[in-house]
């Protein structure tokens, strides 16, 4: 007897379903009235380019972040533009209307959330519903949201704690990265965040940062001065971390030496080697036989 299908979750009639591609995660969509901070749903979405959400109200608080593309953004009844950077906070009572520019793709993570405690950290981080602030940096912003995305992706007794706390720290992270910039400051955000999008899609093409470079239509110097400025690092070194993570990953999974994996990325197996072990912190043997 053949295995019954796997059925596939339907989304909340909440949940936008005008995207081409998502990571989400539902925890408790019928969240009970209470002090505490309880997360509902959250996740990262790129939208369709005729994605609207056009509401009155929302049943639920939500934080927003933009990552990528622009569009306008209307909050009981004032404007807002979106573009990378941008954070934006709603909830009940609140109307909202999100579209993106002609010929732009929004990607954003949003986390939505109940409880009286959601609503005091808000207040508190002068975050409160309805409100839109531009960030100087997503240094902090954007890793605090992924990590909520890969705890509330997971299936443990202590996700939904680990979800609240989570989103704490990053009300926190925006809160710091929060600061008046002018037009230029945010023109060379908008710069970074499209520069590091396309290395973390084609990390395993590129291999000097002169390719990243040409590839994202900049100078090598402004690249590295980007970086340095929004990501504490050089644009090779993030580059040589993306790659040393998949390499780990294809060592561990695959079961493939060194060398295959080396050449795989088209390095020198020595040059590979002290590469490995000066991001991981242990050379690719030493990391092949902890694997038990």
């Amino acid at each position: 007897m053949a295995n019954a299908p796997r059925k596939v979750p339907v989304p909340p009639a909440f949940v936008s379903q005008q995207v081409t591609t998502a990571r989400r995660f539902y925890l408790k969509l019928r969240p009970k009235p209470g002090y505490g901070l309880t997360v509902v749903c959250g996740g990262w979405e790129e939208c369709a380019p005729d994605y609207l959400i056009d509401r009155k109200t929302f049943p639920f608080l939500s934080v927003e972040f933009v990552t990528a593309g622009r569009g306008e953004l209307v909050l009981n009844g004032r404007h807002h533009a979106l573009e990378p950077g941008t954070v934006f906070t709603y909830g009940p009572g609140i109307s909202q209307r999100i579209s993106p520019a002609p010929g732009s793709r929004l990607g954003k993570y949003f986390v939505d959330f109940a409880g009286e405690r959601g609503r005091a950290l808000l207040l508190e981080c002068k975050l409160a519903p309805g409100t839109c602030v531009q960030l100087s940096t997503s240094v902090e912003a954007r890793p605090a949201f992924e990590t909520l995305v890969r705890l509330g992706s997971g299936h443990h007794p202590v996700t939904a704690r680990a979800c609240a706390l989570q989103v704490e720290l990053l009300l926190l992270a925006v809160v710091r990265s929060t600061q008046p910039g002018s037009p230029s400051e945010r023109r060379s955000l908008a710069t970074f965040e499209r520069c590091r999008q396309h290395i973390d899609t084609n990390y395993l093409s590129l291999a000097t940062l002169e390719q990243a470079a040409s590839a994202c239509h900049v100078d090598s110097a402004y690249l590295c001065r980007l970086f340095q400025r929004f990501q504490s690092e050089t644009p090779f070194r993030y580059l040589q971390r993306l790659q040393m993570q998949w390499a780990a990953e294809r060592l561990h999974t695959t079961g493939r030496l060194v060398r295959e994996v080396a050449d795989e990325l088209r390095i020198d197996p020595f040059q590979f080697s002290r590469t490995f072990k000066r991001i991981h912190g242990v050379s690719p043997t030493a990391f092949l036989s902890s694997r038990g």
